[in-house]
C-alpha cells in the first residue's frame, strides 16, 4: 500500500474529504512525533497551499478527531495527532504535554494521564491542560 493511499484511508476513516492539501498536512503530522504550529506546517508545506487553506484543514482535522490542540509556553497554538479512539467532537486528549527547553518541541505523553480534579460543586469541569517542561529523550 502506498503512503498516499494509507493517508487517504486515515482521512476516510475520520470522515474527512480527501484533498491534496489534507493528504500533505496529514503526511507532515505522520512524519513528526511532536506538536506543530500553523506557521511550522505552512513552512514545511511550502508555497503549494495558502495559509487559509491550511487553517481550514487544521480546523477540519480537529473537528473530526485527527488532531488536538496543544497549549505550550511558546505563545502559539500547536496541534498534535490524536491517538486511536478519538472521533468527531470526542477527543481523548486529557494527557500531559511535555515541552523541551532545548529543542522547543512539545510532545504528547499519552501514557501519563492528567489526574482527576476535585472542583467545587458550583464549577463544571470541561478541559484541563497540563504542561511539563524539561529535556526530552532526544536532547538528553
Amino acid at each position: 500500500m502506498s503512503n498516499t493511499h494509507h493517508l487517504e484511508q486515515i482521512l476516510v476513516g475520520h470522515h474527512v474529504r480527501r484533498t491534496k492539501v489534507r493528504v500533505a498536512v496529514l503526511d507532515i503530522f505522520m512524519q513528526r512525533s511532536y506538536a506543530l504550529a500553523h506557521a511550522e506546517i505552512e513552512h514545511l508545506i511550502g508555497k503549494a497551499f495558502d495559509r487559509v487553506t491550511i487553517y481550514r484543514t487544521l480546523k477540519s482535522f480537529e473537528e473530526q478527531g485527527l488532531i488536538h490542540r496543544v497549549i505550550d509556553d511558546s505563545g502559539s497554538m500547536k496541534y498534535a495527532l490524536c491517538q486511536a479512539g478519538c472521533a468527531e467532537h470526542n477527543h481523548h486528549d486529557q494527557h500531559i504535554h511535555f515541552s523541551c527547553v532545548k529543542c522547543g518541541h512539545t510532545f504528547c505523553l499519552d501514557s501519563v494521564p492528567i489526574p482527576p480534579l476535585q472542583l467545587p460543586p458550583e464549577y463544571e469541569f470541561q478541559k484541563v491542560d497540563l504542561l511539563a517542561q524539561g529535556i526530552c529523550k532526544n536532547c538528553r
